[in-house]
């Protein structure tokens, strides 16, 4: 089940940016008292009464500026204004209602989506300001007087975003179906992939990036087993929004990566590992899903030998955290190597939800402390005492210890290279976590 998403919405140096940061707790995003500082969207993961959602910041909309910074921001909204289920409308009530409100609340009414208004900078606490009432000529419906940098009416704001969520249905998926996101940075092959395994053209296919505007789930069976395939959306490409385009193609996986046990992250073979394409994977490995690299268009590729094995070799090294994930070199295109990658699926799902027994995963441990002893620091040494595995999707372990500071992270990764192994988990990451053995006694 997927979250909601909450887009903050309003011209430059209305406070958006400090909303965001109280809403979220903790400071993200940049604060400036300068017009224009948060010339990026930026997300984060936020929670009111128990439920969920994804908050994004975005740059200010000036509804007539000509300024470049300031059209890519309006595009920047945009975009965030397309992906969010909620919308908060940010005005400054020492302003009042500008002429760029009433343009932006326009465009907010076009969108059809819910819009909480929100008149920012009420700093002082008693009656309800009379400076608020002026904001109802907007037409989106009752104002929320509240001031970021005293947190005063936030809570009443996020009430209201909570009563507009959208009722959250239960994805009803057998427990044998496999959630198959395909992410990468646009017009890498992600809908002629899965054109390909459906044999059909359920999803526009065309060389213009960014096609597919809306995240697609196909169900497919075969005699490998039951999936479901999440084509990933880009935008319509325009003049001068490069920038924008990659971080709406980010957001767009993080969400579709949320939903799935296994993700396929696309190359292009023409272009290799690029700075978007590494954004995009740390999302995955972030979340702790099966990932499998998948390299399309291998077919364009003159090849000897040593090709494949040398590009192999460039991927990981630009993609070090990913050195777990399997590649498979594919033509989306004229079908090559597509069947081989029903098992590598199977396989990775399987690995990531993989689940050792106490006993054998100790066995393990025991070997390896005694092929590699822990390190000391000023005569103290470290130890472990034992481990157990605590949640599977990733697998992560738990590891008891004398002290936590003593367990650096080179024999952390020398443990986790040992679990691996012995037990593979291929194309999934592993999670340690370390705990003194007087925590567990407490």
């Amino acid at each position: 089940m997927s979250k909601p998403t909450v887009a903050i919405i309003g011209r430059p140096n209305v406070g958006k940016s400090t909303f965001f940061n109280y809403v979220v707790g903790k400071r993200i995003s940049i604060v400036e008292d300068t017009p224009g500082v948060t010339r990026d969207r930026v997300y984060a993961e936020a929670n009111w009464r128990g439920k969920e959602f994804t908050l994004i910041d975005t740059g200010g909309i000036e509804p007539e500026s000509d300024d470049i910074i300031l059209s890519q921001m309006r595009r920047q909204a945009d975009m965030a204004i397309e992906i969010a289920d909620v919308i908060i409308f940010l005005t400054d009530i020492k302003q009042g209602v500008t002429a760029a409100d009433e343009e932006i609340a326009l465009m907010l009414r076009k969108s059809k989506k819910p819009i909480v208004l929100v008149c920012n900078k009420s700093d002082t606490f008693g009656n309800t300001p009379n400076e608020l009432y002026e904001f109802y000529n907007l037409g989106i419906g009752e104002p929320y007087a509240v001031s970021s940098v005293n947190a005063k009416g936030i809570g009443d704001v996020l009430d209201a975003v909570y009563e507009q969520f959208p009722e959250q249905k239960e994805e009803v998926i057998e427990d044998d179906v496999i959630k198959v996101a395909i992410i990468g940075k646009p017009n890498v092959g992600k809908s002629s992939l899965v054109n390909r395994i459906l044999g059909e053209n359920r999803v526009i296919v065309s060389d213009i990036a960014g096609t597919t505007r809306d995240a697609i789930d196909s169900e497919f069976e075969n005699e490998f087993g039951k999936y479901v395939f999440i084509d990933t959306a880009g935008i319509r490409r325009k003049s001068k929004v490069n920038d924008n385009l990659e971080k709406y193609s980010v957001m767009r996986s993080l969400l579709a990566v949320e939903r799935a046990d296994v993700c396929i992250l696309m190359l292009d073979a023409n272009e290799g590992v690029t700075a978007q394409d590494t954004k995009i994977a740390g999302e995955a490995h972030e979340a702790g899903k099966g990932v499998i690299i998948v390299v399309n268009k291998w077919d364009d590729i003159e090849k000897d030998e040593k090709t494949m094995e040398n590009y192999k070799k460039d991927v990981y090294n630009k993609l070090s955290y990913l050195s777990y994930a399997p590649i498979l070199f594919i033509s989306a295109k004229t079908g090559q190597r597509v069947e081989k990658l029903y098992e590598m699926i199977n396989m990775v799902a399987s690995q990531n939800a993989l689940r050792v027994s106490t006993s054998v995963l100790n066995d393990v441990l025991n070997e390896a402390v005694t092929i590699v002893q822990p390190p000391t620091d000023k005569g103290k040494r470290l130890k472990i005492f034992y481990m157990t595995q605590a949640t599977t999707k990733p697998p992560t372990f738990v590891v008891f210890v004398n002290d936590k500071n003593l367990f650096h992270f080179s024999y952390e990764r020398y443990l986790v290279n040992q679990i691996r192994k012995e037990f593979g988990l291929t194309g999934t990451p592993i999670r340690m976590i370390t705990r003194e053995k007087a925590d567990k006694e407490d």
